[in-house]
């Protein structure tokens, strides 16, 4: 009979998931015993990097990716990012090694106790299986929870002595998953759109992950709707350079409720509307607004404070709503004005935002983790393309960097482009590494200001006036790339920025510029 690992590596290669990323110890080395030519192995260093690329690298790829990492420990220094893929529902089967089950009642080294429980409440699905043998049917089950919507995380703990067991041959299942909408909702919903006075649309995440883009865009279209991004919203669902794409959200309660005043119907797609980052007071939604919010996650239905909710794939229901009853005429609503361009006589975040707007290929992939510049963003550096913006839907730090080189190994060549805080990009700096044995052609940008703005930003929301430990000028991320590997400038005026910019964007290679800003 063939062994655990010969049908486990025949059912992940029947699954596509030929690519393994991770940072492995002695509990999972038998995996890799004769490791198969067609397979590859991305090593992560560290394992928080790990989960980071592997996340980038199944939403670049929009299949679930394979994650190993060791017992434990590896587990718990993943934890970060794996609640960074929870949030993202980003498809992951997560695999740890565990000691042999012969030791496991004298609680060896480096075994790890309860080890299904230990990643919870960050995965879908946890197991490890009784018996070796069922170690193919656990994967099995691993990918497909993960990819059933709404998509996230699923667990295994497998131990050291299961792959080399016996095994019989194993055949997978074939299961149809999906969130078809309830017909008769979508109907009540697609008149409560045609009579509105002034209906508007928020695009969440989910839109995106639903690849329903184009559906977004016609519906806006065929009822003269404005639309906005929801706040903290991880992925772009909607050209911002169109003439309806009408802002982002804030993410406080009086803020989305002053600016849905004007309209009686508000669409929300993909994700909640209502994700607040500071307390507030009074209704969610405008009074007299009719909410309605369609979005294959049930839970964000379930906890939604206000409105109908319908749980289905965005595209679907799109496509539902746009054979409903013709619109009515609206007045086109008001273009948003230009804002003024910045001549760079302050090295400011906006002002390098605005030059790599200026610089780079509408095609390119913006993978984002520069919080404190999140606003100068919005602003300045407008996303145009479908699939080409992603950051972090959890507010963990650690998660840019490494799911930039993840998105960089599932899009060969495209250009990607990490824009990162100084601070972000130390949570998780050993995913250079990664892009220089790759090769991949990832410009990291990192806005470089000394501190840990976001906390300086939060601190006087607070009335503080002093934080300790959150300045560290010494930083030198030129320094820090070249010890990896990899080429880089430093940037400090105008003329010098753009002259780095150009030619990292040009390369076909890693490259790191940074970006010392005021």
């Amino acid at each position: 009979m063939p062994t655990v690992r010969e049908v486990s590596i025949g059912l992940l290669r029947e699954l596509g998931m030929t690519t393994v990323f991770g940072n492995p110890g002695s509990t999972e080395l038998p995996m890799f015993r004769d490791f198969p030519s067609d397979f590859r192995y991305v090593m992560g260093l560290q394992e928080s990097v790990v989960l980071g690329i592997a996340d980038g690298f199944a939403q670049g790829t929009r299949r679930a990716a394979l994650v190993n990492l060791h017992s434990s420990a590896g587990v718990g220094h993943a934890l970060g990012n794996l609640f960074t893929a929870f949030k993202n529902q980003t498809p992951l089967v997560v695999t740890a090694g565990q000691q042999a089950r012969s030791i496991l009642s004298y609680e060896p080294f480096l075994f790890a106790e309860r080890a299904a429980e230990f990643p919870r409440p960050f995965v879908k699905w946890a197991c490890e299986p009784a018996r070796a043998e069922d170690v193919p049917a656990a994967l099995h089950r691993a990918w497909l929870v993960a990819m059933e919507p709404p998509c996230g995380p699923t667990f295994v703990s497998i131990p050291i002595d299961d792959w080399d067991r016996e095994c019989a041959p194993f055949e997978p299942r074939v299961v149809h998953a999906g969130r078809a909408p309830e017909g008769g909702a979508i109907a009540t919903c697609g008149e409560a759109l045609v009579s509105a006075r002034a209906p508007a649309i928020v695009v969440g995440a989910g839109a995106a992950r639903d690849g329903a883009w184009d559906q977004v865009i016609a519906l806006a279209e065929r009822h003269n709707a404005p639309v906005f991004v929801a706040p903290m919203s991880a992925r772009c669902s909607f050209p911002e350079d169109h003439r309806l794409f009408a802002g982002f959200l804030t993410a406080g309660r009086e803020a989305i409720v002053a600016t849905l005043q004007p309209h009686d119907f508000v669409l929300a797609l993909g994700g909640p509307m209502s994700l607040y980052h500071v307390e507030g007071h009074g209704p969610h939604v405008p009074p007299g607004c009719d909410m309605w919010l369609i979005g294959d996650n049930h839970v964000h239905a379930a906890w939604a404070p206000a409105g109908t909710a319908i749980v289905a794939r965005c595209d679907i229901a799109l496509d539902l709503l746009l054979q409903g009853p013709p619109p009515v005429s609206r007045d086109a609503p008001a273009a948003r004005a230009p804002l003024p361009r910045l001549d760079g006589g302050a090295m400011t975040d906006a002002y390098v935002l605005q030059q790599i707007a200026a610089l780079r290929s509408p095609d390119s992939i913006i993978v984002e983790e520069a919080p404190s510049s999140r606003g100068p963003m919005h602003d300045r550096l407008p996303i145009l393309r479908k699939d080409t913006f992603y950051t972090t839907a959890s507010g963990g730090l650690g998660h840019g960097l490494p799911a930039a080189v993840g998105m960089a190994l599932a899009r060969r060549g495209e250009k990607v482009i990490a824009i990162l805080g100084d601070g972000s990009s130390m949570y998780a700096i050993q995913g250079l590494h990664a892009a220089v044995q790759h090769g991949l052609a990832v410009s990291f940008i990192i806005i470089k200001n000394n501190r840990y703005e976001a906390l300086h930003h939060f601190g006087q929301h607070f009335g503080m006036q002093q934080l300790v430990g959150t300045q560290f000028p010494e930083l030198d991320f030129c320094k820090l790339a070249e010890g990896h590997g990899m080429s880089a400038r430093r940037a400090d005026d105008a003329a010098n920025l753009d002259a780095a910019l150009r030619w990292s964007l040009a390369a076909d290679g890693p490259t790191l510029v940074e970006a010392n800003v005021l």
